[in-house]
Parts: structure tokens; C-alpha cells; sequence
């Protein structure tokens, strides 16, 4: 399906919204090919009140991305019902509150890039008009600024912007597909918290860790701070002798 996709300033403004009062409700969760950050992942899976794991099995499946050789996790829908988001319903998304970050930011799409000169990262966002959408026929206007802000999108932004560091990585010190236990490590880490929690107390003290009793604590306790550190711990556990040898 062809679109168009319009380059557009933090301050610049664009003429959006969905509600069930558009003729195309519900359509762009259909037909879908979902793809779930491990911050959506830990969202979903504390809405339902479920573990990771079984948020997992029930909703999502798994596979290695051909551009980035890690592990990619999509939600899992059925052919029969025409690829549908299984969280959608006749009056809307089932899961608005933790819904993921690429349904929150559209119709907006965010870019990044790393200059390889200085490392300096560039932000750069578009409109992304699709011919089947009649939100962008709609009164309401707003900026691009004030988007981001409605729709509770920073959080989201600020742990992808954290695994997008870990796939500059990837890129650069590890080309092709991870070995197998190494997959094993990123989709647990990544994905998985709850198993990657039990793994750190299975098999590490605080002290080997380098934390405190305090932090240590906090990791048991609390999934974001858990996936913040997994993220970093990944850097070290996949690429820390590539990264200095």
C-alpha cells in the first residue's frame, strides 16, 4: 500500500485524530504485522497481570530479524480473522493504557541516526499519510510536540532509545546472526524479565554485580528498573570483549 511520509519539526503542527466517530475505526489493526519493543512487552504484560513468560506464549511469537540478527518478538494474530490485533474490539483497543509504542507515536514515525564521526544522535520525526486513513480529514490539530505528550510517548521513546544502542552494537562488532546461546541471553534479557530476573538470582550476588543492597533490592521489585539494567548488562555480557579488548 503506497504512502506518503511528510518530514515535520518538533513545533510543526498536523490535522490528526481517531476516535470511533471515523469511518476507518479499527481498520489499521487489522491486517497487521505488530512488532513489540521489550518495554511494549513489560506494558502488556503488566496490564494483564501475567508473567512475562506467559505473556509471551499466549500473545506473541518469535523470530531473528534479517536486518539485525537479534530476536525479534511480533504479537501473534490469526489468519482467519485477517491478521486482526487480538487487543482490538468493536469499540476500540482493548489495551489503550499500555498500548504499544508504534500505536501510540502513529500517525508519526520517529528516526534515528548516529553520526559516526562524533556519535552524536539525530532525532528526526514524519507524518506518515496512508490512503486508508481518514484521521488525517479530521478538525483537531496539533504539533508534533504536543503529540508526543498526549499520547504518553516518552517513556516508550526513552527505553527504544536504550535497545537501539544495543543494535548499534550488534551492528558493528557482531555482523550475521548471534550463536545460540547468545539469542538465548538477548531474548531473556530483553524480552523475558521475569526468567531474567530469576536468572540473576539464580546464578549472581549483588556484590558480583557491583550493586548495592539498595539497588539489588529495587531490581526484584521493579520491571523498569529490572529492564534498564538487563540493557546494559547485555551490552557487557554479548559485546564486552569485542567492545574492549
Amino acid at each position: 500500500m503506497e504512502h506518503t511520509l511528510i518530514p515535520l519539526s518538533l513545533d510543526d503542527t498536523f490535522k490528526f485524530s481517531c476516535n470511533a466517530g471515523v469511518l476507518c475505526f479499527n481498520e489499521c489493526c487489522k491486517d497487521v504485522n505488530q512488532f513489540l519493543t521489550p518495554y511494549d512487552v513489560l506494558r502488556l504484560k503488566r496490564h494483564f497481570g501475567i508473567s512475562s513468560g506467559e505473556f509471551l506464549e499466549k500473545y506473541t511469537t518469535q523470530h531473528v530479524g534479517p536486518e539485525t540478527g537479534l530476536p525479534v518478538v511480533c504479537l501473534k494474530t490469526d489468519p482467519a480473522d485477517g491478521f486482526t490485533c487480538p487487543f482490538v474490539s468493536p469499540e476500540g483497543c482493548r489495551v489503550y493504557d499500555s498500548r504499544p509504542s508504534s500505536c501510540r507515536t502513529y500517525p508519526l514515525a520517529r528516526m534515528l541516526s548516529r553520526s559516526r564521526e562524533t556519535g552524536q544522535i539525530t532525532i528526526q520525526y514524519g507524518l506518515l499519510v496512508e490512503p486508508h486513513c481518514l484521521g488525517h480529514e479530521q478538525d483537531r490539530q496539533q504539533s508534533v510536540r504536543e503529540w508526543i505528550a498526549s499520547q504518553g510517548i516518552a517513556p516508550y521513546d526513552a527505553m527504544n532509545d536504550r535497545m537501539m544502542d544495543i543494535i548499534s552494537l550488534k551492528n558493528r562488532l557482531i555482523p550475521g546472526a548471534l550463536d545460540l546461546k547468545s539469542r538465548h541471553l538477548f531474548s531473556m534479557a530483553c524480552y523475558d524479565l521475569d526468567a531474567f530476573r530469576k536468572y540473576l538470582t539464580d546464578n549472581f550476588s549483588h556484590q558480583h554485580l557491583g550493586l548495592n543492597a539498595e539497588s539489588w533490592q529495587l531490581l526484584l521489585e521493579d520491571d523498569v528498573e529490572l529492564l534498564k539494567f538487563s540493557l546494559n548488562w547485555l551490552k557487557q555480557a554479548l559485546f564486552g570483549a569485542l567492545m574492549h579488548p
